[in-house]
C-alpha cells in the first residue's frame, strides 16, 4: 500500500486537519457535492511531494521516493517504482458523507501508471486511513488496472470503485491523493489533467414523487451499439454481451463526439470483419482485473479522457437535472437497475445496467440508447419516466457518467453543487 506519512504528519502538524460542523438536512436529504482540481491554481491549494505542474497539468517533478509493486495479475514479478504525490486540501461537504466516488483524467505513457487515495475525517472527528481508491493506467502493458480488495475496517470499506462508511462514521471531511509512478531510473512521467471525488448522503431507497417534465423536447444524434452482439467475445475480458453494458455505452458517449480509437489502435480485434471493434477495445481499457470486469465507473471515464474528453462520475438528483445535460448537447451514461415489466420500454429485468439517456420526449420521457438490444439498430428506445427516474435513483443513487469536451461547457450547477 502506498501510504502519505509525510504529507499526514504535515497535515496535522499545521493544524490544518480541521472538522467543519455537519449541516443535517434531515432523513431525507439528498445531499450529492461534487468536487475538482483542474488547474494549476487549483493544484497550488494541495500539497505537493514531489509534483510539478506544467501548465494546468500535474505531472513528476523530484520523486521522492521508490516503492516496490508486484501486480497481482502479472508475471508475479516484483519491479521498482519512483514515485511523487500531490494530495488534495480537505473539502468540508457541509453534511455528514456516507459514499464517496472519484474520478479523474490522465495520461500514462512509457510504463507509468497512477494510484487514487481518498481518506475522511470522521463524525468523531478522527482521520480515516487512506484507501486505495484505484491503480489505473491508461492500457495493460505496464500493470493491469485494478482495484483494491479487502480494505475494510471500523470506518468503511472500499466497494470496487465506491467508498461506504460504516454506520456512525460518515465523513465530514474529506481528501483525494495521487501517486503519480514510473519505473525506477527511467524519466518518464504520469501526467493529471484533473482529479476530483462524488461524496453524498442520500436517504434510504422508497417511494419517490416523480418531477414534473422540464420541458425540454431533444434528441441528441448518438449512435447506437448493442453489447449484445459481442456475447462470446474475449472471455479474459468478461466475454462480451450483458456483461459490456458499461464499455459499450462509454464508447456511444465517446463516439457521439466524433471521437475514439482508431482502427490501428483495434487492429488486434479479432476476427474481421468484426462488429463496432471499437466496443472491444474499450472493454479491454476499462476492465477492472480485480473486479474481473468492465464496468469500474471511474475507470470508464478515466477512458473517455484519453481521446481529449473531459469525464468524471456524479450522481444527479432527478430527471430535471438530465434534462439541462440535453439541453446542453450532452448525452449522459447512467446506471440503474429494475425488475422485469417494472420500467415501460424496458421487456426485461436487470440487476444492474448501464444505458445512455441522449433526450427527452414531447411526454417528458427519457429516450434512451439502451445496449441490451439484439442489433444496433435496435438500441433507441423510450422508457417510462416516472419508473425509470426512480429505478435509477433508488438503485445507484443517481449515478451518472458526464462526457464532454472542454469546450462544451456543462450546464450551470446547482446551489450544491454535484457538477
Amino acid at each position: 500500500m502506498l501510504m502519505a506519512g509525510g504529507v499526514v504528519a504535515a497535515l496535522l502538524a499545521n493544524g490544518t486537519a480541521s472538522v467543519s460542523a455537519a449541516v443535517d438536512k434531515g432523513p431525507g436529504a439528498r445531499d450529492i457535492t461534487y468536487t475538482r482540481w483542474t488547474s494549476s491554481a487549483d493544484f497550488a491549494t494541495g500539497v505537493s511531494d514531489g509534483v510539478a505542474t506544467a501548465g494546468d497539468t500535474l505531472t513528476m517533478g523530484n520523486p521522492v521516493g521508490t516503492i516496490d509493486y508486484a501486480d497481482p495479475f502479472g508475471d508475479g514479478s516484483t519491479r521498482r517504482y519512483d514515485y511523487s504525490q500531490w494530495t488534495s486540501p480537505l473539502i468540508a461537504p457541509g453534511y455528514a458523507a456516507t459514499e464517496a466516488i472519484p474520478s479523474w483524467s490522465a495520461d500514462t505513457p512509457s510504463g507509468t501508471w497512477i494510484q487514487i487515495n481518498m481518506r475522511g475525517v470522521t463524525q468523531e472527528g478522527s482521520f480515516t486511513k487512506w484507501y486505495i481508491m484505484g491503480r489505473w493506467a491508461a492500457d495493460d502493458s505496464e500493470i493491469h488496472p485494478t482495484s483494491v480488495p479487502a480494505q475494510g475496517d471500523d470506518n468503511g470499506f472500499v466497494a470496487i470503485d465506491t467508498f461506504i462508511a460504516r454506520d456512525g462514521r460518515a465523513w465530514t471531511n474529506w481528501q483525494l491523493q495521487v501517486v503519480l509512478l514510473r519505473p525506477a531510473g527511467t524519466t518518464g512521467t504520469a501526467s493529471v489533467r484533473d482529479i476530483g471525488a462524488m461524496v453524498s448522503r442520500l436517504p434510504q431507497p422508497g417511494k419517490l414523487t416523480p418531477t414534473t417534465p422540464s420541458g425540454i423536447v431533444r434528441t441528441l444524434p448518438v449512435p447506437q451499439y448493442s453489447q449484445e452482439v459481442h456475447i462470446g467475445h474475449y472471455p479474459q475480458w468478461d466475454n462480451g454481451g450483458e456483461a459490456w453494458c458499461s464499455p459499450t455505452s462509454t464508447s456511444m458517449a465517446v463516439g457521439y463526439w466524433g471521437t475514439g480509437p482508431t482502427p490501428a489502435d483495434y487492429d488486434w480485434v479479432e476476427p474481421k470483419p468484426h462488429a463496432d471493434p471499437w466496443v472491444d477495445y474499450t472493454a479491454r481499457r476499462v476492465f477492472d482485473y480485480n473486479y474481473d470486469g468492465a464496468g469500474n465507473w471511474p475507470f470508464n471515464t478515466a477512458y473517455a479522457a484519453r481521446f481529449g474528453l473531459e469525464g468524471f462520475v456524479t450522481r444527479l438528483r432527478s430527471l430535471n437535472e438530465a434534462e439541462q445535460f440535453i439541453a446542453a448537447g450532452i448525452p449522459l451514461v447512467v446506471s440503474a437497475s429494475w425488475k422485469k415489466n417494472e420500467v415501460p420500454g424496458a421487456d426485461y429485468g436487470t440487476n444492474g445496467h448501464l444505458a445512455v439517456i441522449v433526450g427527452f420526449d414531447a411526454a417528458g420521457n427519457p429516450v434512451m440508447n439502451d445496449p441490451f438490444a439484439p442489433s444496433d439498430a435496435e438500441v433507441r428506445k423510450t422508457f417510462g419516466r416516472a419508473e425509470f427516474e426512480s429505478v435509477w435513483l433508488n438503485h445507484s443513487g443517481g449515478v451518472t457518467y458526464v462526457i464532454h469536451p472542454p469546450g462544451v461547457p456543462l450546464p450551470p450547477s446547482p446551489s450544491q453543487p454535484n457538477w
